[in-house]
């Protein structure tokens, strides 16, 4: 890290240790070396789902897809790879990558709205752009033509229960979303952080969870194995969500995507501000911004300088990193292979992220 107040005590030499001085993505390797065929697939599918709702989106919406990391389909293929190895994956997994995606996308979206975010991947949002209803018919339109992609995938009737998951899951981010608004910054600092992790887990691990299980269910394994393999999913998507909520005090705009302290300022209760709030007290303007006591100052920097001077960084990715190397815990029960390799690889690397 760039201050060595924030500096993790990792051992010399370890994968951990490499990440948090500047590894380099591993995805794009994994791309190029394991899933060249399958995200060309990927894409031309996507396509084919987008056009039905073609006239309707504009480039902002387009250059959305475009940028996003596809880390969701990606495990998603990795997942059905870890089974059927090199062989061609069938039409309806590739599908379902795509199906995830573009759920995602709708959170994301509707994400923006909520938070009057202007900013998205490095893009103005569909919201600033658009306005806010032209932004919430675009991310329902996400949402609906999601759902329709993945049920035109289902071939028999056991794969009926994979679409009763997809909306399950869809009803959980609603929830999440919801949980996350009703959130009182009022409440205990113990309460706060039991709903911070109740709402990413709803918002965020769940997903997560739902790519590797259905990737595996897909590629025709036992419902224990692909019940195994969610779980690692979740905890990824748990530790891919506190890193997030960290990025938004120590990453700028350009790396990030979206502007620097905006978790404060919207007064979005994440784990580091709650860490946060428990060492500076109740007095400090932090605490007081959160809990709507006082305006949010036109410059944060000086409450984002205040939290980064408590533990809260270290605190938060030390759960981070608890999360990401209990779901390696879970890859321990499937034969090795290059796609598990790969799954090992994000999981460390979620965590890894220059920060």
């Amino acid at each position: 890290m760039e201050n060595t107040k924030y500096e993790i005590d990792l051992p010399r030499g370890s994968v951990l240790e490499a990440g948090i001085n500047g590894r380099s993505n591993p995805l794009n390797r994994i791309l190029e070396e394991l899933l060249d065929g399958d995200m060309i697939r990927f894409e031309e599918t996507l396509e084919t789902a987008l056009t039905p709702q073609s006239k309707y989106l504009s480039e902002t919406e387009r250059q959305i897809y475009k940028r996003g990391k596809k880390i969701r389909p990606i495990m998603l293929f990795l997942s059905a790879r870890m089974l059927r190895g090199g062989e061609e994956l069938s039409h309806k997994i590739i599908k379902a990558g795509v199906s995830l995606e573009m759920l995602h996308v709708a959170t994301l979206i509707h994400d923006d709205i909520i938070d009057d975010a202007l900013v998205r991947r490095g893009l103005t949002s569909v919201n600033a752009q658009r306005g806010t209803n032209a932004a919430i018919l675009v991310g329902d339109l996400q949402f609906v033509q999601a759902i329709r992609t993945f049920t035109d995938a289902v071939e028999t009737d056991s794969e009926m229960g994979l679409v009763k998951m997809v909306l399950d899951t869809a009803f959980n981010i609603c929830a999440g979303e919801l949980d996350e608004l009703e959130t009182d910054p009022d409440w205990d600092l113990i309460t706060l952080k039991q709903r911070y992790f109740e709402v990413i887990e709803r918002k965020t691990a769940i997903m997560f969870g739902l790519a590797c299980e259905t990737g595996m269910a897909l590629a025709k394994s036992r419902t224990g194995e692909s019940r195994r393999l969610g779980f690692y999913g979740r905890r990824v998507g748990r530790a891919f969500q506190i890193m997030d909520d960290l990025f938004d005090f120590l990453q700028d705009e350009k790396d990030s995507g979206k502007q620097l302290g905006i978790d404060l300022i919207r007064r979005r209760v994440t784990l580091p501000i709650i860490y946060a709030m428990e060492e500076l007290g109740r007095s400090h303007t932090v605490s007081r911004i959160i809990r709507g006591e006082i305006a949010v100052p036109e410059d944060v920097s000086a409450e984002i300088e205040a939290i980064k001077s408590t533990q809260a960084i270290e605190r938060s990715y030390a759960d981070a990193r608890h999360e990401a190397l209990d779901a390696l815990e879970y890859l321990k029960h499937f034969k090795k292979n290059k796609y598990r390799d790969a799954l090992e690889e994000i999981a460390l690397y979620t965590i890894d992220r220059k920060i």
